[in-house]
């Protein structure tokens, strides 16, 4: 007879422990861009994605460097030393090659040292994959403290003369510490919600290792305000939750104008009339993984968000790939 396998005692739930975020220090405006010559202005911006100014990191900063910075003052925020951490995971896109991983070397400059460390690349909708793998690691017992950032260099893939990205991708991470939820709270993190729509696989491309980003603004637009709220309407199903249970929804950043499209959905399904809505968008631009927990951080930091709250989150993007889940924020 086999022996029989023994598997690591299961925890009830997950939640966030702590948050952080870093964004490059140069800003690049509306105007800046039109000066160098992209056929745009700064009133045509605004009016088609609702971004005023975005940041840029330097040639000298990379994915890593931006990684480690949210992720250690996720780990101050959350009250925990880089060797109580069992996994970092980096969502992220925007590596310069494959190998080696933005993990690795994101735990290793953190301080963490032996931990599980892995790259997920699901594009815009990476960090809430991510935020669903390390609640079920942790769930299952195979992690205690997990660190996730979602950490993008967008500009070393965008053409600057195309005005169909140049407008509205940038460069930034947001990190969570995730761990377990005490045995007398209920469980921080829902089930997560997700999925891809491989039919529509060539609206957000790169080529291959010499290409530049390219998108089909109007199609993933369409399929975004369609598809996305159904998807988070989903998420809050799983949770035992409804729409007027949410206090804050945060959609990945990706214009503002799928994000007010998302918000009349959900408040048309039910949402009240005070639900918070991030807008991150505006001030920060498209950081693909990294725009949901740059959000998340960026409320908290302007007093929009609190302690206790019920966020809705929802990432999505190229792929298509597309994921969700309701947190109580830390």
């Amino acid at each position: 007879m086999s022996p029989r396998l023994r598997q690591l005692p299961p925890i009830a739930g997950a939640r966030i422990l702590g948050l952080g975020s870093r964004q490059p220090q140069h800003i690049v405006t509306n105007a800046d861009i039109a000066a160098r010559g992209v056929q745009t202005t700064d009133e045509w911006i605004r009016e088609r994605v609702g971004i005023v100014e975005r940041h840029l990191a330097r040639e000298d900063e990379s994915v890593v460097d931006m990684a480690v910075d949210a992720g250690a003052k996720a780990l101050a925020d959350a009250g925990l030393a880089p060797a109580e951490i069992d996994a970092v995971l980096v969502a992220t896109c925007t590596m310069p090659s494959p190998i080696p991983n933005a993990a690795g070397q994101t735990a290793e400059r953190i301080g963490v040292r032996g931990a599980h460390a892995f790259d997920i690349n699901a594009a815009c909708a990476g960090f809430c994959y991510g935020l669903g793998t390390a609640s079920d690691m942790i769930r299952a017992g195979s992690a205690r403290h997990v660190l996730v950032i979602g950490a993008e260099k967008l500009s070393d893939w965008v053409d600057p003369t195309d005005r169909s990205t140049c407008i509205i991708f940038a460069d930034g991470a947001g990190a969570v510490v995730v761990g377990p939820a005490d045995p007398d709270e209920r469980p921080g993190i829902g089930p997560i919600a997700a999925g891809s729509a491989g039919d529509l696989v060539d609206t957000i491309v790169v080529a291959n290792r010499h290409s530049f980003i390219r998108q089909e603004g109007q199609e993933v637009y369409r399929w975004a305000i369609t598809e996305i709220a159904p998807v988070a309407l989903r998420a809050l199903a799983l949770a035992g939750l409804t729409a007027a249970d949410v206090d804050v929804l945060v959609p990945h950043q990706a214009n503002l104008r799928i994000i007010e499209a998302i918000a009349k959905r959900m408040r048309a399904a039910g949402a009240r009339d005070d639900m918070v809505v991030a807008d991150d968008i505006v001030r920060s631009g498209n950081t693909s993984s990294a725009s949901i927990p740059l959000a998340l951080d960026h409320m908290r930091a302007e007093g929009r968000v609190g302690s206790g709250d019920l966020a809705l989150l929802v990432g999505f993007g190229a792929g298509l790939s597309y994921a969700g889940q309701a947190v109580v924020l830390p």
